[in-house]
């Protein structure tokens, strides 16, 4: 058994993962939606939002979040979040998981 806990005093952090446990999926969080434009070549990233809203950005279209919904984002689309609200909190998984599959996007 693992049990991990969210850090409210962090941004965004990850609660499990390969590199930590033989968990082989990355589990991760965010309180607030991170504004850093990237994709990702392999990985799709699932996001789970537990509560408040926020605004993603995939693909230059704005996706309305609210507690309750779930976005999959697909290798190589672009993809960021330009808005939440300051109860937001989301749990992200990357599958599969490939190192260093982060790649930045300057506009």
């Amino acid at each position: 058994m693992i049990l991990s806990t969210v850090e409210t005093t962090q941004p965004k952090g990850w609660l499990v993962g390969p590199w930590n446990s033989p968990v082989p999926i990355p589990v991760g969080y965010a309180n607030e939606g991170i504004n850093e434009l990237h994709y990702h070549a392999e990985m799709y990233e699932i996001y789970l939002i537990a509560k408040g809203e926020s605004t993603a950005l995939v693909n230059e279209q704005e996706v309305h979040l609210r507690a309750g919904h779930m976005l999959v984002v697909e290798p190589h689309e672009v993809h960021t979040f330009i808005h939440s609200s300051p109860d937001y909190l989301h749990f992200v998984l990357q599958v599969p998981f490939v190192a260093n599959d982060k790649h930045s996007v300057n506009i």
